[in-house]
């Protein structure tokens, strides 16, 4: 929502401060438009395999929507506390049923939110599936989940990085789009001096585009997002704080109050918010 809120402000303020002294004919240059951005678009298909591009797209939507708020941590801690205590009551067998056919689950199947989202319930199965093959070493499992969230992290990082890359590129593309109106300007000396007063404003238009497309709208794009990805592996670094706990033996309620402390204060639910939420926690 900021997102969109922020792109509304940029063209405002913009449009605004130009306006009452210019005409916005003068802005519409279709031909400027389409060398900036295709070219664009085309040092982006350069550099990129495709899946970068859709994971682009998929990563600007999820900005737009936002990262996790309060309430999914909150639907988060209880599904661990419920997972914990039937693995406390019944062994970590029990969970073998469940961490193999999640979307059938009768426990999961209480967290709509934590089953929604596809990653953050392979991530958390695949390490309980472990548990389920007896591991037991707490330390071993907290290397290994470090290591995958590095790697998790690092190639989430392209996605951003990309995008960024092309901002930089804008203002030089926007430059080239500048020059060939120039060029196209230069052929026509002859012409009275109100057309091609016409024809360089519409020249310095592309380096106008470029400028403006790099830094109001692409960069802080690239920004957001990378933002985005960085508060929502706090999701992750919760449900490992949670396991270790687990693993070292903790009673549920312990092990999921370690996750919840880890948490930044904008999206931490207070004790006594999970404290009434798990006394409601569905039991299976």
């Amino acid at each position: 929502m900021f997102l969109i809120i922020g792109y509304v402000i940029v063209i405002g303020a913009v449009l605004g401060g130009y306006l009452p002294h210019g005409k916005f004919s003068v802005l519409i240059q279709p031909f400027e438009i389409l060398i900036i951005f295709g070219a664009a678009f085309g040092t982006f298909l350069i550099a990129n395999p495709m899946s970068v591009l859709k994971r682009s797209i998929s990563f600007t939507v999820r900005a737009l929507k936002g990262s996790k708020k309060k309430p999914a941590y909150l639907e988060l801690l209880v599904c661990l506390y419920a997972v914990f205590r039937l693995a406390k009551s019944k062994g970590d067998l029990a969970l073998e049923s469940h961490v193999e056919n999640p979307e059938s689950s009768a426990l999961f199947n209480n967290f709509p939110g934590v089953t929604a989202d596809h990653h953050a319930l392979e991530f958390l199965c695949d390490y309980l599936r472990l548990l389920t093959l007896g591991t037991t070493n707490a330390y071993e499992l907290e290397a290994v989940i470090d290591q995958e969230l590095e790697a998790h992290h690092e190639e989430d990082n392209v996605v951003p990085d990309a995008i960024q890359a092309v901002g930089d590129a804008l203002p030089g593309l926007g430059i080239v789009a500048a020059v060939l109106g120039v060029i196209n300007t230069m052929g026509s000396v002859t012409e009275p001096p109100e057309i091609l007063g016409e024809m360089i404003g519409a020249a310095l238009v592309g380096t106008f585009l470029g400028i403006l497309a790099s830094y109001g709208f692409v960069g802080p794009t690239s920004a957001i997002i990378k933002k985005t990805l960085e508060q929502d592996a706090k999701f992750y670094v919760c449900m490992k704080a949670a396991l270790i706990g687990h693993m070292q033996g903790y009673a549920p309620q312990v092990s999921v109050e370690f996750a919840r402390k880890i948490l930044p204060p904008e999206v931490r639910p207070s004790f006594k918010e999970l404290d009434d939420a798990i006394q409601n926690a569905p039991t299976v």
